[in-house]
């Protein structure tokens, strides 16, 4: 029997939580430590903090990265923001300790076109130590795009794409809530997202990850973001939201060539949806439609598809991959490493 994978969670939140908990079921996997910067995490025990029913767990949560990063670590599991830019120190320190890493980072998932220098630095730094990464989850990383890759295997021509995510955040974790702007009136939202502070963020990079996988070549990627005004009270365990404020984001991403859209992009999350779907549309032959009544749930499905690629990640070639490179499938609990 193969030694087990050691395995380091970056970043102790909701999502970093959900993945170590997950990971703690397989048998292939062995969660050696765990780093996150907020001194009220810093030197707890992992299974006390992430809430585990067999805590403590005997594993201290560190600080600082180089801490853990020297003693045979295999691979990170990395959740800490959506922003590329302010994550790319963080990625490249895990790279040069010579570890594979998986990252939540919606703008991880498929960098090159807002980011091509810094996807050429981390893709140029993970050949030189021998290393992959990738940033994935489910949405980027698979409902509006690997989902729709790999729904059109079964097309013989492709005229156009669309993806469709209807999301009821009402019972979502507290943090995901204020991101999309639950709560707030009409003004302070728009103040928000022209601030950036309010989006979700890899609409555009799905849409460009399907335009490159469907040979789709773009003129632009036109983004949208709208306030959901509730029409009733709504109350979550986190806020309250009055009837006439915004009870979520609505936001429209499409991949435009010759003056048409090619890939239309649609999500609508806001608590008091009254219900979740996923839907895929592919137009060309033949026509296909696939939908997921219910839809796919966030952050069970996130933690899950960063946990399931583990074994696919650490098999690929060194350098920057994305969800469209991996053959992501199910890891089994009792899998061998």
């Amino acid at each position: 029997m193969k030694k087990k994978i050691r395995v380091v969670q970056y970043g102790v939140g909701p999502i970093g939580a959900a993945i170590v908990k997950l990971m703690r079921t397989k048998q292939a996997i062995e969660v050696v430590g765990a780093i996150d910067k907020d001194p009220s995490k810093a030197g707890q025990d992992l299974g006390t903090l992430v809430g585990a029913e067999d805590a403590p767990w005997g594993i201290t949560v560190a600080s600082e990265a180089a801490e853990l990063l020297s003693d045979g670590v295999d691979l990170v599991t990395h959740s800490t923001s959506s922003s590329l830019r302010d994550v790319a120190g963080q990625l490249l320190e895990c790279v040069q300790a010579g570890c594979c890493l998986i990252s939540t980072c919606e703008e991880l998932a498929y960098p090159y076109r807002k980011y091509p220098d810094i996807s050429a630095r981390l893709d140029a730094e993970a050949k030189e130590w021998g290393v992959a990464l990738v940033g994935t989850g489910v949405n980027p990383g698979f409902v509006m795009d690997k989902l729709l890759l790999t729904v059109a295997a079964a097309s013989q021509r492709v005229d156009h794409a669309k993806a469709v995510r209807i999301v009821d955040a009402s019972h979502r974790r507290g943090p995901l809530q204020k991101k999309i702007g639950a709560g707030l009136s009409i003004d302070e939202f728009r103040a928000q997202v022209s601030a950036g502070v309010i989006k979700h963020h890899g609409l555009p990079e799905s849409v460009a990850m399907v335009a490159d996988g469907l040979g789709f070549t773009l003129d632009d990627i036109i983004e949208k973001i709208e306030p959901v005004i509730a029409k009733e009270a709504v109350e979550t365990k986190f806020l309250n939201v009055q009837a006439g404020a915004v009870s979520g984001v609505h936001q429209i991403a499409r991949g435009i060539a010759g003056g048409k859209d090619k890939i239309y992009m649609e999500l609508k999350m806001h608590v008091g949806a009254g219900g979740s779907s996923d839907t895929i549309e592919l137009t060309g032959e033949p026509n296909l439609t696939v939908t997921i009544p219910g839809g796919t749930h966030g952050d069970i499905a996130t933690a899950a598809v960063v946990v399931n690629a583990i074994p696919t990640l650490l098999d690929a070639s060194a350098g920057l991959r994305s969800s469209r490179d991996l053959p992501l499938c199910y890891f089994p609990p009792t899998a061998l490493p």
